[in-house]
C-alpha cells in the first residue's frame, strides 16, 4: 500500500501543535525526530543503549512526518496545514520558518520501522519504560511500564516526559487520587499506578488517545486502578457535580499534565479546584522561553512552586496548592 508522506521542518518548541493539526487533518500515523543529538550528551547513567545514529538535525530544529493514504487531497491538507501554523505566532510559538514536503511511499517503508529504534528506556531508579515487543529482565524493585504507544504518540521518552515521571516518583508516596490531564498513550498513569497511587482518571479530548491509553492500562493489568475517559479538566468537574462515578474521590491530591505551556496557562483554576489544599500540581511541556509565563499563572491562582527541574530546553515544575 502507498502513503502520502508529508514532512514538516520546524522547531522543537512547535511540535505538539503542529503533530495535533497534522493528526486532526486525518493522518494514519505520525513521527518526530528531534535536533539535540549532535550537541548535547546521551544518558548512559543507567546502561541504556542508543541504536539511533545522531542525526544533523540543527539544534532546536525537528522533523514531523505525517502519513496520509493516497486518496486524500495532499493540496488541501497542505493549505489547512500552513494556515494555522502561520496561526501559531498569534500564541507566541516560533515555528522557525517552517518548510513542507510531500512524496509518496510505500507502507513498510514507515508504519513499523521506528519501532526498531523503541528499545526498553531506565527512565530512573526505579522506572524503565518497555516496548511490549522487546524482551526485558527486570532487576529487583525496577518498575516496568508496559508500552505500545501506535505511530500516533510518543514512545514516552522524550524530555517532558521523563521529567514528568521523575517528578512523580517524587510526589507519589502512595495511596493517592491522580488526575493525569491529556493522558495520550498513558504511560503517565501508568506510572502513578505503578508507583502506589490509589486511583488514577486518565482524561484526554482525543478519542484515539483514549483508546489507545485504555489498551496500555489493560496490557499493564490496571483496569481496576485507572479510568480512562474522553473530556478535560471542566467536564470532569461537571461530571462530578452530576455524581458521575469518576473512580477517583475530589479534591485529589496530585494532577499532572504533559501539555503546552498555552493550554496550561488555560486551566489553572479547573486544576486548582480539583486539588486537595497541600496537593501537587506536576506540569510540564514547558519550553524554558514559556517557564515565566506558567509560574506567574501559577502564583496568580495560589500555587506554590515547589520545585523545577531541567532537561535541555524543557522544565517540569511541582507546585502545591497553598
Amino acid at each position: 500500500m502507498r502513503w502520502h508522506e508529508l514532512t514538516v521542518n520546524t522547531t522543537e518548541e512547535a511540535i505538539e501543535m503542529v503533530t495535533n493539526f497534522i493528526h486532526e487533518l486525518g493522518a494514519g500515523g505520525v513521527s518526530i525526530e528531534e535536533s539535540g543529538t549532535l550537541n548535547k550528551e546521551r544518558d548512559t547513567s543507567y546502561g541504556q543503549l542508543y541504536d539511533k545514529p545522531f542525526n544533523d538535525i540543527p539544534e532546536g530544529r525537528a522533523v514531523i512526518k505525517g502519513y496520509f493514504s493516497t486518496d486524500v487531497d495532499m493540496v488541501e491538507v497542505l493549505e489547512v496545514l500552513k494556515e494555522r501554523v502561520n496561526e501559531l505566532k498569534d500564541f507566541n510559538i516560533d515555528t522557525g520558518a517552517p518548510t513542507y514536503d510531500v512524496r509518496e511511499v510505500d507502507d513498510e517503508d514507515w508504519a513499523d520501522a521506528w519501532k526498531q529504534y523503541f528499545k526498553p528506556m531506565r527512565i530512573s531508579d526505579r522506572l524503565t519504560i518497555k516496548p511490549t515487543w522487546e524482551e526485558y529482565e527486570a532487576s529487583p524493585g525496577e518498575i516496568i511500564l508496559e508500552l505500545d504507544p501506535g505511530m500516533a504518540f510518543g514512545t514516552g521518552t522524550h524530555a517532558t516526559t521523563s521529567l514528568c515521571l521523575k517528578a512523580l516518583e517524587k510526589v507519589i508516596a502512595g495511596d493517592e487520587d491522580v488526575i493525569d490531564v491529556g493522558t495520550g498513550s498513558g504511560v503517565l498513569s501508568i506510572a502513578a499506578a505503578k508507583l502506589g497511587a490509589r486511583q488514577v482518571l486518565a482524561v484526554d479530548l482525543d478519542p484515539v488517545a483514549v483508546t489507545i491509553a485504555g489498551e496500555n492500562t489493560s496490557l499493564n493489568g490496571l483496569d481496576s486502578q485507572i479510568t480512562t475517559k474522553l473530556s478535560d479538566l471542566l467536564g470532569v468537574l461537571k461530571e462530578s457535580e452530576s455524581g458521575a462515578a469518576l473512580n477517583v474521590k475530589l479534591p485529589v491530591q496530585v494532577v499532572v499534565a504533559n501539555i503546552l505551556a498555552e493550554i496550561i496557562l488555560l486551566f489553572i483554576d479547573d486544576v486548582y479546584q480539583v486539588l486537595e489544599s497541600g496537593g501537587r500540581y506536576i506540569t510540564s511541556g514547558i519550553i524554558i522561553s514559556k517557564e515565566q509565563q506558567v509560574v506567574d499563572g501559577l502564583v496568580a491562582a495560589g500555587f506554590e512552586i515547589e520545585e523545577k527541574q531541567y532537561d535541555g530546553d524543557w522544565v517540569v515544575l511541582i507546585a502545591k496548592k497553598r
